[in-house]
């Protein structure tokens, strides 16, 4: 039996197959291999029995894609959501959140969020200069005021779309607004600190209609680049990369090298796009740094044995293992 992981809480997995809701566990040889599932997961279900709603998730399908923060699979696009106030618009976190999108090669879509409480236009004729000069799709949507529900319904058509951005911009608002049968928890930015409180606290694929459904979940704020080498940055960066293509140097980092074309057309670039930019490629010399000077080769415990992925058994078992057999067959020799 095939269905989908839609929520995981504590240790159990909930699955939506033709048969209905399963609540699972998994298998143990999985957490021996140590294959994770996560929400959007097609999984394989062993029924427990045919009168019972619960069920032991055998294998994992393969993903069409993974993305690691939030612990998601099988996306087919992402829905960025930002405040334009209450909090203020954070562009170096929005540039996060893009940059990510773009490494996982998962189409970002821009939606700035509570329209209703901008006073002037000034702030969204920067963001539309900025992002729609890129290609990125833009939507403005207020929750409060259900602004927004027919376009954010037609692009969310046919898909399978993760909500993402920051504590307190709106996200389960903005779903509530899809459904009248969604009513995801929700409250008010901090007035004290203006920052957002997590109310959602895993992820959970939430059907809309019969042909989309959507990722809810958590606000993150601690997005790095530690997993990157700087010089693969740019390519997170349409703009840069762009002109990066004329450089002269092929290990320029377009930060201060004199002759760099990116930094000799720099009025080409905004200026917050590129400081964030500059941000993630000092986060991700950190970790150059640390893979040069104190990086440690960690040997897999699972190996692929005839297409099937199998544990491995550490050399200290498998010689006390051997040691047991050989006493076993010399007590043997010496009963006769």
């Amino acid at each position: 039996m095939r269905g989908q992981v839609y929520k995981i809480h504590s240790d159990f997995y909930y699955v939506q197959t033709e048969q209905g809701v399963f609540e699972c566990k998994i298998r143990e040889v999985l957490k021996k291999q140590k294959r994770e599932v996560v929400v959007g997961d097609y999984v394989e279900l062993e029924q427990i029995n045919t009168d019972s709603a619960q069920a032991f998730i055998s294998d994992i399908f393969e993903r069409k894609n993974f993305i690691p923060k939030p612990r998601a699979s099988n996306i087919t696009q992402a829905i960025i959501v930002s405040s334009i106030k209450q909090p203020d618009l954070d562009f170096e976190q929005l540039n996060r959140y893009i940059a990510h999108c773009e490494y996982h090669n998962i189409e970002p879509i821009l939606c700035f969020n509570k329209n209703d409480l901008l006073e002037e236009q000034d702030l969204i004729e920067k963001i539309n200069k900025i992002y729609e000069e890129l290609g990125y799709k833009i939507l403005y949507t207020s929750a409060l005021k259900k602004v927004g529900i027919t376009p954010l319904l037609e692009i969310l058509k046919g898909n399978t779309t993760i909500f993402c951005g920051s504590s307190g911009v709106g996200k389960s608002s903005i779903i509530n607004m899809l459904s009248k049968n969604i009513d995801l928890k929700t409250k008010e930015v901090s007035t004290k600190t203006q920052r957002g409180v997590h109310t959602t606290r895993h992820c959970e694929i939430i059907p809309i209609n019969s042909d989309s459904s959507v990722v809810d979940t958590p606000g993150f704020s601690n997005l790095k680049f530690n997993f990157l080498l700087p010089s693969e940055i740019q390519f997170l960066f349409k703009e840069i990369h762009k002109l990066a293509s004329d450089c002269k140097f092929n290990n320029c980092l377009h930060t201060t090298e004199s002759d760099c074309s990116v930094i000799g057309r720099i009025e080409n670039i905004d200026n917050t796009r590129y400081e964030s930019y500059l941000k993630f490629v000092e986060e991700a010399k950190e970790y150059k740094e640390k893979i040069t000077n104190r990086g440690q080769k960690t040997e897999s415990r699972t190996k692929v044995n005839k297409n099937k992925i199998m544990t491995k058994i550490s050399t200290k078992k498998r010689n006390t293992a051997r040691k047991t057999t050989n006493q076993d067959i010399n007590k043997i020799y010496e009963e006769q």
